[in-house]
Parts: C-alpha cells; structure tokens; sequence
C-alpha cells in the first residue's frame, strides 16, 4: 500500500492506494507553525488507526511539500508511524517530466506532481487549474512537457482579504448567489469571488489556448475547484486527488 502526502500553505491531504492510482479516501489536517514530527505523527497515525492499517502493510511513501521547514517534520512523522522512508519531491527524484523552464528548480513540488498526474492520464496538451492558496494554472504540452503557467492569488485568498481588509464586509461561505447582480453584501461578495474567479481562469485558459495554437484539455484541482469551475465558460474537468495520482507515478518511476 503506497501513503502518498501533499503538504500546502494551509494543509497537509493524504491518502492510500494499491497498484492503480486510485484514491477513494482522501484526508486533510491543517498545518500550523512549529508543528513538530510528534504533531503529525499523531494526526497520520490517527487515520492509519481509522482506517485500520497495520503500519507494515504501508510499503512506500511519497511526499510533496512547497513548505521547505515541512519537510523534515513531515518526512520524519511518517517514518515515526510507518517505519518507512518516504520519497520527497524535489533535487534527486526521478518524476518522468521535463521542466522547460528557466530555472526548473523553482517550480513547486505540487505542480510537479499535477504536471505528472495530468501527463500520465489526461490527453496532452493540458492546462491545469490548481485552485488552493493561490491559484496556479499550467501546461503540459503535447510533448509531455512543463512548460510553466501563470499564478493568482487563490479563491479562498481574496476572500479572506476582503473580509479582513474591509470593516463591514464579513466572513462568509465560498458559494455562488441565486444572481450574479446581488442585492446585498453577503450575495454581492459571492458574486465576486465565484463569478470573478471564474471569469479570471476563463480568462487566462483563452490567452493560454491562443499561445499554445490549439485546443487543450482543461483539467482542474484543488479545494475551491468545485465551488467555481462550474461557473466557468470552458469545458474544464475536476480531478480532486490529480496530486495524488502525480505523486503515485513519481513514486513508482522510482522503485519500480
């Protein structure tokens, strides 16, 4: 059984397959500063329980972090609880993609891992849609390589800005209004951030398809993916464990 760990700004998602790259169950724990190895070996090890894992029958982990003081914690919870060494995503692993990028390492290791995930299962070329703290989007060509994107703040990002930057706007739920022209504010800041969303990765697909000279599959991920991509003009499909999947072809590229 492979645990494959994604570990964001805001969040650390997990989940576990056999020989395909099939995640039926997916779980997410917030992450916070100076979280220690103890911390996530105690959130890890309370879902290997749940889900009544024995830790020998994890035979492999694999882990991206674009959190660089993550990484050791996280790397050395996992062997706290499974007794396994994990792979991490970065200088050294093989992952089956070519970076056409200036400086390839400054890509973040999650959109190394959807990059993976969308090459392996997706008809090329693909543009992905990583909606998590700030929105990312990128290309795979159609000769399976990286070729770099264009990245926005996220969804959720903006929304918090606005609730904390402006005295009388509050906190609110990410969920499109009855109308895109509200009546008031609580609508009015829904109708912002769903249909604006929207419009903005609408908008940059468009600019991305003309560059590209020819139509491309439009995958997206992440966790406001299903909240805005519905809205979006462009047919684009939702992939919610995309990392995941990357992160399984990575790990096998190098073991098998």
């Amino acid at each position: 059984m492979l645990l494959a760990i994604d570990v964001s700004n805001s969040d650390m998602t997990f989940g576990f397959c056999e020989d395909v790259p099939k995640f039926d169950s997916v779980y997410k724990f917030a992450i916070y500063p100076n979280q220690t190895e103890y911390d996530y070996a105690l959130k890890i090890k309370s879902i290997v329980d749940l889900k009544n894992i024995q830790p020998g029958e994890i035979g492999g982990v694999v882990i991206s972090c674009v959190v660089p003081e993550q990484i050791r914690p996280v790397s050395k919870a996992v062997e706290i609880v499974t007794g396994v060494k994990p792979y991490v995503v970065g200088a050294g692993i093989k992952t089956g993609i070519h970076l056409d990028v200036g400086d390839p390492g400054t890509v973040a290791a999650d959109l190394v891992a959807s990059a993976v995930g969308a090459k392996n299962l997706y008809p090329l070329p693909c543009i992905i849609v990583d909606m998590g703290t700030a929105t990312a989007v990128t290309v795979v060509n159609g000769r399976g390589r990286y070729i770099g994107g264009s990245i926005m703040p996220g969804v959720k990002l903006a929304l918090d800005a606005l609730s904390k930057n402006a005295a009388l706007l509050p906190h609110i739920e990410l969920a499109a209004p009855q109308k895109v022209i509200s009546g008031n504010t609580v609508d009015s800041m829904k109708s912002g951030i769903i249909y604006g969303s929207a419009g903005r990765v609408d908008g940059i697909i468009d600019k991305f398809t003309e560059e590209l000279g020819r139509k491309a599959t439009i995958v997206a991920t992440g966790d406001a993916a299903p909240a805005v991509i519905p809205y979006c003009k462009n047919k684009i499909l939702i992939d919610e464990t995309l990392h995941l999947k990357g992160l399984y072809y990575i790990y096998k590229r190098n073991t098998d």
